[in-house]
């Protein structure tokens, strides 16, 4: 049959990436305790386009993705994979990256209750002039408490729900587990957010955060102060957003550093 991808394109225009996204697959996590999670996770992977190429061919993204799952190596050996995919697109250079919910059970501060929390994580793998490189990624919920209105109210002060987003670059020989990078994150928050709490436990949050205020400012400092004391991250970026309580606007701030 006609194969129109391969006809030549005269418009003299490399793309530096397509692909597909929103691919839904089940992808194997490894715990920090040595089990395993499978999470529902959507991918999204691409490979760059000379400009010779009318088109790429997409099927060939799920055929190696397919193939992959049934060496059970997901999650684990996204160099293969992607390896695999440029290999068979013939291509110079991907990125694969798979985007879900992780679950860690996570005790209520006094009464000890235990419920799973969610954690939007991802991971990422990139190919460039043959130089791999892997991101990990985490979304982190978590509190804040405004430390100008504890400063000029008599009685009380605003804060709110954040998210803290974080992507950390390491050599392949290393590793980070996401439960070890959540538990940093959360501990540079005002206080750290909860899956379920009673009342006792909903008292000691509250006052957690009125003795631990901080802006977006400086959570920021400390996810950073954090991430540069890690000898095994080479590069990183940091994000907080906090949804204002008392504003109809997020505050914000960001960093990215490369050690």
């Amino acid at each position: 049959m006609k194969d129109i991808q391969n006809q030549k394109d005269t418009r003299n225009v490399d793309i530096q990436k397509v692909g597909i996204k929103h691919l839904e697959l089940p992808l194997i996590i490894q715990r920090k305790n040595n089990s395993n999670q499978v999470v529902s996770a959507e991918a999204r992977v691409s490979v760059s386009l000379p400009r010779d190429y009318k088109g790429t061919h997409m099927s060939r993204f799920v055929e190696v993705l397919n193939e992959w799952q049934t060496k059970n190596l997901l999650g684990v050996d996204i160099k293969g994979c992607l390896e695999k995919i440029i290999k068979n697109l013939d291509a110079q250079s991907g990125e694969l990256e798979f985007s879900f919910k992780y679950f860690v059970e996570k005790k209520a501060p006094v009464t000890g209750l235990p419920a799973q929390m969610s954690y939007d994580c991802s991971f990422e793998g990139r190919i460039y002039n043959g130089v791999y490189k892997f991101v990990l990624g985490v979304k982190v919920p978590v509190t804040t408490l405004c430390p100008c209105s504890k400063e000029i109210s008599d009685n009380g002060a605003h804060n709110q729900r954040a998210f803290v987003s974080v992507k950390v670059s390491y050599d392949e020989d290393k590793h980070i587990w996401l439960e070890d990078l959540i538990e940093m994150i959360e501990g540079c928050a005002s206080c750290p957010v909860y899956p379920l709490l009673k009342r006792e436990d909903e008292k000691f949050v509250t006052e957690k955060a009125w003795n631990n205020p901080k802006f977006v400012e400086d959570v920021l400092r400390d996810v950073v102060l954090k991430l540069r004391q890690n000898e095994v991250i080479k590069e990183f970026e940091v994000e907080c957003e906090a949804f204002e309580s008392i504003h109809n606007h997020s505050a914000w701030a960001f960093q990215t550093e490369i050690k």
